[in-house]
């Protein structure tokens, strides 16, 4: 979350709460969440008016980004064959199997 740790966070609430004392947290908490409330509604509103204006103007949104999202896969595709050519995939395999088979009899001695 936000690449804050679990000891982190622990601090800042910890500091929050001798800030404002223990009174007025739910308080700052619930005026937080109506906050993000109206900031989601505000971009969910933009995202509909944007679609409603594309749909009026004839232009189908699905469409346009079905394409880009195919463009992006096929280059993808081709960036894992040419850094993963299949002629390595095959000799990791067999080392991986070769592997477990030499150490299985070992891990069913322990």
């Amino acid at each position: 979350m936000f690449g804050i740790g679990g000891g982190e966070l622990f601090f800042i609430l910890i500091v929050i709460l001798m800030l404002f004392g223990s009174d007025k947290i739910p308080e700052i908490a619930r005026t937080l969440g109506k906050g993000m409330a109206q900031l989601k509604n505000a971009t969910n509103e933009i995202k509909h008016e944007i679609q409603k204006g594309a749909e009026e103007s004839g232009l189908d949104m699905k469409s346009l980004t079905g394409g880009i999202s195919e463009e992006i896969a096929s280059a993808k595709e081709s960036m894992n064959q040419a850094i993963n050519p299949v002629e390595l995939q095959n000799p990791v395999e067999e080392i991986k199997e070769e592997f477990e088979n030499l150490s299985g009899p070992i891990k069913r001695q322990m």
